[in-house]
């Protein structure tokens, strides 16, 4: 039986951009992905709930930016999992349902820095079940002195984690709240139809309650079921 390459991206996605987008794609056709799957989490470890848009919103913000390209689809494993969404535990479920496949985690060079230095829960045993895609984001490179400084577990599986320089698409979640929040336009920083969300939904112009739903679900297409990051 042949084995099949499955990339994973998880994310807050706060909102969902192209440099996402690209990225993801980049991996695909770099690393012969057969498919993508997008995992919104629904509380990141590293921030405060009451910071981040509902999960709903952002899962189905998600779903439109990816609903175009049939190599993606979007997983509610970590919105409908309460509690923080710790990536090791998404990897242990998808592992579960992807058991003849490689599956590839895909995360940008930040996040890949964190994890080197052990600062994501079972790091050594995260890096043992999945291969790493770091994502070279624009003004950002990893420290080279950080690679030789792991030692134990942890280095045994350095061998699973890939560099991948991508694009430079100087985008980020972070200023596109900001620009709302101003008024200034996204347009060409986001799918048209995530920007529609935006505006239909009021998000990021006022702060939203943690316990805020979208009030509907995303149908039409199936996704598998179901980080740190």
């Amino acid at each position: 039986m042949a084995v099949g390459r499955i990339g994973i991206m998880g994310g807050t996605f706060d909102p969902v951009h192209y440099g996402h987008l690209v990225t993801a794609d980049e991996a695909r056709w770099r690393f012969g992905l057969s498919a993508v799957v997008f995992v919104p989490n629904r509380h990141p470890p590293h921030k405060d709930p009451r910071d981040v848009s509902a999960p709903e919103h952002r899962y189905l913000m998600t779903f439109l930016a990816t609903v175009t390209n049939p190599r993606f689809s979007v997983s509610r494993l970590e919105i409908e999992r309460p509690g923080p969404s710790y990536t090791i535990d998404t990897i242990h479920e998808l592992r579960r349902q992807y058991p003849d496949d490689d599956l590839y985690y895909i995360t940008g060079a930040d996040a890949l820095e964190q994890i080197l230095r052990g600062e994501w829960r079972d790091t050594a045993q995260l890096l043992g079940l999945c291969r790493f895609i770091a994502a070279n984001r624009p003004g950002y490179r990893l420290d080279p002195e950080l690679w030789s400084s792991v030692t134990g577990p942890l280095r045994e599986h350095l061998h699973n984690v890939h560099m991948l320089e991508i694009p430079a698409m100087a985008i980020s979640s972070t200023d596109i709240r900001a620009r709302v929040r101003d008024g200034r336009p996204i347009r060409y920083l986001v799918p048209e139809a995530v920007e529609g969300y935006i505006v239909k939904h009021r998000l990021y112009a006022k702060a939203q309650p943690a316990d805020e739903t979208a009030g509907a679900h995303a149908s039409g297409r199936t996704a598998p079921s179901g980080g740190d990051a």
